[in-house]
């Protein structure tokens, strides 16, 4: 189910909501939509029903699976910081990468699914949505920046996805976009790089953004994906 954007932007925006729906109703009055619970006496049914799994996948797929724009960012420098100041040190630094990122994605219309030592893992209604809340994270922290110390400067690499993805409420997210979006945001984009999978950059308005194509590999798969380099209309400060 999607909701529009607070009041006070300057659109509105459809917000992603895992905590709605459409066949809630019909559920067990025990169970909440998207969860975990849920899901594991699905599957538990399905590992012993051979006969049942089309029609218990057919209910997974119905309550959890939906498309989505997953957006996946990475704090840079973990093992060079914490060899330094620490593991407090980087601790306070997530954190201060948690207020930048959390209002930024809340602001474009996403959700914040899960924060997993310095990652951080939202979904959106579209790439797009993805695309400026990743935007604004790195507008947010180039101002914390300038008022920081060299040796506290907050960095972060992201990537995105978009496609039919599996979402447990408040806890995680399955499919190949998200692991995708992962390999992009985790192990391939550098420091204020913005990496997207050839299924978010085709989702993307035309004329918009300017994207250069690139091609890795990882663990012998091939992994296209687009590098955003420019947006081509004047971004507004966000509010």
């Amino acid at each position: 189910m999607w909701r529009t954007s607070p009041p006070g932007r300057s659109r509105h925006l459809p917000r992603y909501d895992v905590g709605q729906h459409p066949h809630a109703a019909a559920m067990h009055r025990t169970d909440k939509p998207h969860d975990k619970a849920y899901l594991r006496r699905l599957l538990s049914q399905r590992n012993q029903q051979p006969g049942s799994v089309p029609g218990i996948d057919a209910a997974i797929e119905e309550a959890f699976v939906r498309d989505v724009a997953i957006l996946v960012l990475d704090m840079c420098g973990f093992s060079r910081i914490t060899a330094r100041h620490g593991i407090i040190h980087f601790l306070a630094m997530i954190h201060q990468m948690e207020q930048a990122a959390r209002p930024a994605i809340q602001g474009n219309g996403g959700e914040v699914i899960k924060q997993e030592a310095d990652n951080l893992f939202a979904v959106f209604a579209s790439a797009e949505q993805a695309l400026e809340a990743a935007l604004d994270t790195l507008r947010a922290l180039e101002a914390m920046n300038a008022v920081l110390p060299p040796e506290r400067a907050l960095m972060v690499s992201a990537g995105i996805g978009y496609g039919p993805t599996l979402v447990i409420a408040n806890e995680d997210l399955f499919g190949a976009e998200m692991n995708g979006a992962c390999k992009l945001g985790e192990d391939i984009a550098g420091a204020g790089e913005i990496l997207l999978t050839a299924a978010a950059h085709a989702s993307l308005p035309a004329g918009r953004y300017a994207c250069g194509a690139l091609q890795h590999e990882i663990s012998g798969v091939a992994l296209p994906c687009h590098r955003l380099e420019q947006c081509l209309f004047e971004r507004p400060l966000s509010t």
